[in-house]
């Protein structure tokens, strides 16, 4: 227990100094966009007394160390700040497309993270076959795809071609649980054909490589079927790779949601990202970033603890 304690208290304080790393670059890339903040905000027309006080209030008029440790001091002590382009609350504007956001993810999570570890289990105990050709085919067409492109042709089929599901994925702030389901569905489709893709691929080689240990070699001495050997014997070591991959991947669901929101209008944290870059909503731009960084950086670390606690024999590496 001691040994696990202190592997999350080590993996947590890597955690929060790649964070830390990351909102300097979220800083920095942001200060480092062209134009004057204040100027576009205003308009043209506006007097030279307005944009003093518009960048008074911003902060612009100090030291950029000084303004970023205000930034990541706020934001510790949950104050998002205040949107530039409607003047709400950036933690509600956020609130509401967070939620939005992780319900997509978890949606697309139930659905690929049981198929794949399926589908990666048969494509093992079946390898070589003609059903384990086929699924490799598959996956590797599914991950050469860009996520727009799978995106484009689902709703070319699904929705103008048999008009099974809504083209655009707007759903009203009051919207019902079954109406949320419904406008997910091809978003969903999308994130899950390439995560399942990579999960399934990474099961098969994990379970694959175990196949080949000598105990295994020994289970099939004795008689043991395939099956058994590799749902009784192998899955089990391979717990590490496998819960690391799945993690990885879920880290990939809630980040990688930005493409897969525009396309379909989905509301939320990924679109409110793009419309804040377009209307230059610094605040909103860099509280998005943020929050993106920190959901990544969390289950990376988590990635990284899962995958070490399920096998204790990396707990204590030989030097």
């Amino acid at each position: 227990m001691n040994g696990i304690l202190k592997l999350l208290s080590q993996r947590l304080a890597l955690g929060l100094m790649s964070l830390l790393a990351v909102s300097v670059i979220i800083f920095l890339a942001v200060g480092l966009l062209p134009g004057d903040l204040a100027q576009a905000v205003l308009g043209q027309s506006a007097t030279a007394e307005t944009l003093a006080a518009l960048r008074a209030q911003l902060g612009l008029d100090q030291p950029p160390l000084a303004r970023f440790m205000a930034w990541i001091w706020h934001f510790v002590q949950g104050d998002l700040g205040v949107s530039l382009a409607n003047q709400r609350p950036i933690a509600e504007l956020v609130g509401t497309r967070l939620g939005n956001t992780l319900f997509l993810a978890a949606f697309a999570a139930l659905v690929s993270v049981p198929l794949a570890l399926l589908l990666g289990m048969l494509a093992a105990l079946y390898r070589n076959s003609w059903f384990d050709r086929l699924l490799n085919t598959s996956a590797l067409s599914a991950v050469s795809f860009p996520e727009f492109f799978v995106a484009y042709i689902l709703i070319l089929i699904f929705s103008v071609k048999l008009n099974w599901f809504p083209s655009i994925s707007n759903l009203a702030p009051d919207a019902s649980f079954g109406t949320m389901l419904q406008a997910s569905i091809l978003p969903v489709a999308t994130l899950s054909l390439v995560v399942i893709a990579q999960m399934m691929r990474m099961t098969r080689a994990a379970l694959i490589n175990l196949l080949a240990s000598p105990y295994i070699e020994m289970a099939r001495l004795k008689g043991i079927g395939q099956a058994r050997i590799i749902f009784r014997h192998a899955l089990p070591n391979a717990l590490a790779p496998i819960v690391n991959v799945v993690a990885l991947n879920l880290a990939y669901l809630v980040v990688g949601v930005v493409v897969v929101e525009v396309v379909f209008v989905y509301p939320g944290l990924g679109q409110l990202l793009v419309d804040s870059v377009a209307k230059r909503d610094i605040p909103v731009v860099q509280a998005c970033s943020l929050i993106f960084a920190g959901t990544y950086i969390l289950l990376n670390t988590l990635a990284d603890v899962l995958s070490i606690a399920s096998n204790p024999r990396l707990m204590h590496p030989k030097g």
